[in-house]
């Protein structure tokens, strides 16, 4: 029989595991078996690096905190080394990085994910891995904004250069008046 002592110490991390769940917009959860200290620590660094809180967890604790926020993961997910990773704000960086990691170490393979409070099977972390980063989809947003107020920048400077909009207008050809109809009507013949 577990003692107090532990059986709240495992209360306080479902609880604490639960909130970082909740508190998140995104998140992968991996098996991590085969991977050594030199590339998990280049793995955790660059997890870091991009706001995302990676950790080792124990299974139960997992499923618990799981069912606490409402995520219904399958049983095999529970199974073997489990980690997870949780972003607050970017829904893609930690499917990006673990799917970069896996993609190149054949033990390390993603279970699953969530986005907004939903589970996603691991296809649909590695196609949210693909997707170009916050940053990345701003600048496209931007250029599409920017595009055709820089076209009409252009063009507004090719006429300066022409010497203005008279210049244009001196140049367009008159409207030649529209002409009159030279043909009389035929006769009709009397017979």
């Amino acid at each position: 029989m577990p003692s107090t002592v532990v059986l709240e110490k495992k209360k306080q991390q479902v609880a604490e595991l639960a909130d970082r769940l909740k508190g998140s917009c995104a998140g992968v959860v991996v098996d991590y078996k085969g991977i050594n200290v030199e590339d998990d620590t280049k793995l955790r660094k660059e997890l870091r690096e991009a706001g995302v809180v990676y950790t080792v967890v124990k299974n139960s604790v997992l499923k618990r905190a799981a069912e606490n926020v409402g995520l219904e993961i399958d049983s095999t997910v529970v199974e073997g080394t489990t980690a997870v990773a949780t972003s607050e704000s970017d829904y893609v960086a930690a499917a990006r990085i673990l799917n970069k990691y896996a993609e190149t170490n054949n033990n390390f393979t993603i279970k699953t994910g969530y986005l907004d409070g939903k589970v996603i099977a691991n296809e649909e972390v590695v196609a949210l891995a693909k997707l170009p980063s916050r940053e990345a989809l701003l600048a496209q947003i931007a250029s599409v904004v920017v595009e055709p107020i820089a076209c009409i920048a252009r063009a507004v400077n090719a006429l300066e250069e022409k010497g203005g909009a008279q210049a244009v207008a001196q140049e367009a050809p008159a409207e030649a008046p529209a002409e009159e109809a030279t043909e009389a009507p035929a006769e009709e013949s009397a017979e």
